[in-house]
């Protein structure tokens, strides 16, 4: 029986990310995005959680690796691009434009398919990245209709432009396959030193996020991207 939960439990909570993934989508579709959002988060908190199980209980396999690479698809691909869909929906129309410039928002899971593709096969990621990660990404993209939901003034304008949404996908996309190294939040030891741009982005992103609320998650993917290139550029020399 523990043989059996050892080697199962880690794709169960795989299982539950994709299945989340699922719900979400039919709640973007109905254009609930906030639910959708949730969804996201949710299926992140299985991401981990799966990667954590595999790691304690030492039940690894290539099922697991294949099946979270398809969940992954699904809830940090399909559904963040369907969120940007209905909010091009929602971005005041272009004539002539819009009717075609609103499907640029499935760019996303193709880009996040390719990202997912390489990671599986590149020996260079097992500790860090190459790329932004499709988590980091659907995150990112589930925050604009929860801190549309708190009236920002400021980054409403902006959600809500088909320009600004437009460029966003494919800087987005170009981010995901682009070789660039990022840091992965996982800490392989205790040794301050080693892990201080880890810490320091867990820092500052509680704090940004206990002032700011959702608001805060652009500001952070930024600053994990910005403190990425810092020590990568500092490793080098």
């Amino acid at each position: 029986m523990k043989r059996r939960v050892r080697k199962h439990l880690p794709n169960a909570i795989t299982c539950a990310n994709l299945f989340s993934g699922c719900v979400g989508i039919v709640f973007a579709f109905q254009d609930n995005l906030v639910v959708a959002s949730y969804c996201i988060f949710l299926s992140a908190i299985f991401d981990f959680f799966d990667g954590l199980a595999s790691r304690v209980l030492q039940s690894f396999s290539g099922i697991g690796k294949d099946l979270d690479s398809l969940a992954d698809m699904v809830s940090f691909g399909v559904l963040p691009s369907v969120i940007l869909y209905e909010l091009f929906l929602q971005a005041p129309q272009i004539e002539h434009i819009s009717n075609f410039l609103n499907f640029i928002a499935f760019l996303l899971p193709v880009f996040s398919a390719l990202r997912l593709a390489k990671f599986n096969i590149d020996t260079r990621q097992a500790e860090n990245f190459i790329g932004l990660p499709t988590p980091a990404n659907a995150i990112l993209i589930a925050s604009f209709p929860l801190i549309l939901r708190e009236h920002n003034l400021f980054f409403t304008d902006y959600i809500l432009n088909p320009y600004f949404l437009s460029c966003f996908v494919l800087i987005m996309c170009a981010l995901l396959v682009a070789e660039m190294p990022l840091m992965s939040l996982k800490f392989k030891n205790r040794d301050f030193n080693k892990n201080i741009f880890r810490y320091l982005l867990l820092l500052f992103s509680a704090i940004l996020i206990l002032f700011f609320k959702f608001a805060a998650v652009p500001v952070v993917i930024l600053m994990y991207i910005a403190l990425s290139v810092i020590q990568f550029r500092i490793i080098a020399k």
